[in-house]
C-alpha cells in the first residue's frame, strides 16, 4: 500500500461514521471469508484505522459482532416492511415476503453470523434479533387483521417457518438442493406456498354449519 493510500484511508472520521464503515467491512468479510474472517484486525485494516480504535467504538469483538447482527436485522426489518404492505392485495406478495427474508439471510449474511453466534454458545448477541422478531409479527398481524390470540399464533408461526427455511436455505441450500436436482429458488416457491396456511384466519369449529 502506498503512503498516499494509507494516508487517505486513514483519514480523521467522525465517531458514527467509523462505526458505519467498520460494519459494513464486516459483513463484506462475512460473506467473502465467513465468521473467522471477521476480526477486529481484518476490520481495522479494511477501513484504515487501529486496533484500538475499534475497541474505543465496539469494546470488544462480540461487540462488533452484535452491531452487525443489529445492523442485517434493521435491513431485514426495512425490507419486510416494503413486502408485508403488499401482502393483502398482491397474489406475488407471500414469495416477495419470502425472498426479503432468504435474501437477508443468504446474500445480507445473517444467517451465517447467526450461526456463528448460535455455535458460540453465548446467545446474549442475538438479543437485537428479538425486538424485531416481535415487531415483524405484529406488523404482519397488524396488516392482516389478527386481533385474537389464534390469529396472531398463526401470524408467529408463519414468521417461525420463513426464518428457520431461510436459515437452512442459506446454510445447507445449494449443496441439499443440487442432491435433490432442484433448480435454484425451489426451496423459497414452497415456502412462500405454504404461507397462506398460517396467514390466513381458519374459521371456528362449527361455524361453516351455523344458520
Amino acid at each position: 500500500m502506498s503512503i498516499e493510500k494509507s494516508a487517505t484511508r486513514r483519514r480523521r472520521r467522525v465517531p458514527e461514521e467509523a462505526r458505519r464503515e467498520a460494519i459494513a467491512s464486516a459483513r463484506a468479510l462475512l460473506l467473502k471469508g465467513g465468521p473467522d474472517a471477521v476480526t477486529l484486525s481484518a476490520v481495522a485494516g479494511e477501513i484504515g484505522v487501529t486496533h484500538a480504535n475499534l475497541i474505543h467504538h465496539f469494546g470488544s469483538a462480540a461487540g462488533l459482532q452484535s452491531a452487525l447482527m443489529g445492523s442485517m436485522v434493521s435491513d431485514l426489518t426495512q425490507a419486510l416492511d416494503e413486502a408485508i404492505a403488499r401482502l393483502k392485495t398482491d397474489d406475488g406478495a407471500p414469495l416477495e415476503l419470502v425472498n426479503a427474508v432468504f435474501d437477508a439471510f443468504d446474500t445480507g449474511g445473517a444467517g451465517r453470523l447467526a450461526a456463528w453466534i448460535t455455535l458460540s454458545g453465548d446467545l446474549s448477541h442475538l438479543e437485537p434479533v428479538r425486538a424485531a422478531v416481535q415487531n415483524l409479527v405484529e406488523a404482519i398481524a397488524d396488516k392482516m387483521g389478527a386481533q385474537d390470540a389464534q390469529a396472531r399464533e398463526g401470524v408467529g408461526a408463519a414468521v417461525l417457518f420463513i426464518a428457520l427455511s431461510a436459515f437452512g436455505e442459506a446454510l445447507i441450500g445449494p449443496p441439499l438442493r443440487d442432491m435433490l436436482n432442484l433448480p435454484d429458488g425451489a426451496g423459497r416457491r414452497v415456502v412462500a406456498s405454504l404461507l397462506p396456511r398460517f396467514l390466513i384466519p381458519k374459521a371456528p369449529q362449527g361455524a361453516a354449519s351455523a344458520t
